[in-house]
């Protein structure tokens, strides 16, 4: 028995978000971050920067955090090293956002079981471009 694409939980989240926050979003265009954003964008994702030390990236106003966001967050993105995930977790889960998704090698357990047991759906250690690229084509 084959199971239906509507029982996959990526493919529900992706279908279901219209906007990312994305944590640690660099305006070069060198780095993953940047083009993962881009490339969500140009599927029809709102991209929110949330990046301290910018402005603005992808034509959207940066934030220095999370708490800063005055819109509603459907996932927040994560592109920074491990050591700073709690931290953003913690935001997450003061906003009630629904999903957290920790990108490639971005992996921390505590943060992430703090995350479910908030009730907020967790993906760790997977790029959100080849997921999303692997299910819409």
């Amino acid at each position: 028995m084959s199971s239906s694409p509507q029982s996959d939980p990526i493919t529900n989240l992706l279908q279901r978000s219209k906007t990312i926050a994305v944590v640690g979003l660099s305006c070069n265009p060198l780095r993953p971050s940047h083009g993962v954003s881009a490339y969500m964008q140009s599927h029809g994702y709102r991209i929110i920067p949330v990046n301290p030390n910018i402005d603005e990236c992808l034509g959207q106003k940066a934030y220095a955090s999370l708490l800063d966001v005055p819109e509603k967050i459907d996932i927040v993105n994560i592109f920074r090293r491990p050591e700073f995930v709690e931290e953003v977790v913690d935001q997450a889960i003061k906003l009630k956002v629904p999903a957290v998704w920790m990108q490639e090698e971005v992996i921390h357990e505590k943060a992430a079981a703090k995350a479910r047991q908030a009730g907020i759906f967790v993906v760790m250690d997977r790029c959100i471009l080849k997921e999303h690229r692997g299910r819409f084509r």
